[in-house]
């Protein structure tokens, strides 16, 4: 008899993590050793694995070489004492020469069911959304040809919507910015909750208008902010069985992504989740580790009140850079602090429980 995505995976990680969780148990003292020099350990170091297995729910490829990309994601796998890596598409916009969507890797990261996953819409779902915002269309025709693509990803075989925003600065990609209760996001978590996957999305925390900081150049970026935490909100409460993950916990540079603010929105909003992303080379404001690497107290509290609303999200790109230190690094040596339950649950649990289309093929069999 067919069991439940979550529970037919859920029953298999005690079996399957039992001999790494052993392996790896050697590790603790290490990891002590470590965080110490967790801000300051260079890319060349010899890399310290999770103490326990995790899933790395948001990492990229590079769209030039895909199967290269995966080599590097598989190479990695065990390197990190990773279950699995979840590949997302960079947000971008129909104006940016060269945007893609995940087909131009979907056919290498099926090759690998169990060890790699893929979200997709970054270059298109999003795309529609920045284009409606410009041209302040968002009526049925757009809504149908928006709908039609999110349910071809599904078809494809993506197990979420991402990686979408609502403010993003200048980057890899455009800078971008859009309501977060846009009609099309309203569409998109109806149609998360209709198929039950979750929508991924990045979004600097902006409470109330604001110039751009001072540390950040405009152009690329827009001169000034617009609030967008009570937009979000409703993007929230619109459709309560649409799982919503906020990107980049530790990676604020707005100054707004505060332990009080994430912390009301998970009291208030039980379908919000969060990404943990360490990045060794751009802390921002309000960075979840302390200079010798230890975490901060107010943020090990939040990660152990809240325990079944978070995933590790490291943001790391595939292949690795080599001139940068590594952000799946720095997420793991905070990753490695946590109590052994909390580990378990933003590790590994938490991930199968928010992708319920892991129901279906060819991603079903994570573990």
């Amino acid at each position: 008899m067919k069991r439940s995505a979550g529970k037919a995976v859920a029953a298999r990680i005690p079996s399957a993590f039992a001999a790494a969780a052993l392996l790896f148990a050697g590790h603790a003292f290490l990891a002590q050793q470590f965080a110490s020099q967790a801000a300051k350990t260079p890319s060349s170091a010899q890399p310290v694995p999770a103490l326990t297995p995790f899933v790395e729910e948001h990492a990229h490829f590079d769209e030039m070489d895909p199967a290269g990309s995966v080599r590097s994601a598989m190479a990695a796998l065990s390197r990190e004492n990773a279950s699995m890596i979840l590949f997302q598409i960079s947000p971008d916009t129909f104006d940016h020469p060269g945007h893609y969507d995940s087909e131009i890797i979907l056919a290498e990261v099926h090759k690998h069911p169990g060890k790699l996953a893929l979200t997709g819409g970054g270059g298109s779902l999003n795309a529609v959304i920045m284009q409606s915002v410009a041209t302040g269309d968002a009526g049925t025709e757009v809504q149908k040809k928006f709908k039609a693509r999110a349910e071809e990803l599904l078809h494809e075989g993506v197990i979420g919507f991402g990686e979408m925003t609502a403010e993003h600065f200048s980057g890899y990609t455009p800078y971008q910015t859009a309501p977060p209760d846009h009609p099309l996001y309203l569409l998109l978590a109806d149609l998360a909750a209709e198929h039950n996957v979750p929508i991924d999305i990045h979004m600097e925390a902006v409470s109330q208008d604001m110039p751009l900081p001072a540390d950040l150049k405009s152009p690329p970026n827009a001169p000034k902010l617009h609030a967008n935490i009570a937009a979000f909100e409703k993007l929230l409460a619109h459709n309560p069985r649409a799982k919503i993950i906020w990107d980049h916990l530790g990676s604020d540079f707005t100054g707004f992504r505060t332990v009080e603010l994430d912390r009301r929105l998970l009291q208030a909003h039980p379908n919000l989740y969060m990404e943990i992303k360490a990045d060794p080379d751009a802390h921002g404001r309000n960075y979840p580790l302390v200079f010798d690497g230890k975490i901060k107290q107010e943020w090990l509290k939040l990660f152990t009140d809240f325990p079944d609303r978070f995933v590790i999200g490291s943001d790391q790109h595939y292949p690795e850079p080599k001139d940068a230190d590594k952000r799946w690094q720095e997420t793991i040596f905070l990753f490695n602090q946590l109590p052994a339950e909390v580990r378990r649950k933003i590790g590994t649990e938490n991930f199968v429980r928010i992708y319920g289309k892991l129901d279906a093929p060819p991603v079903h069999n994570i573990f």
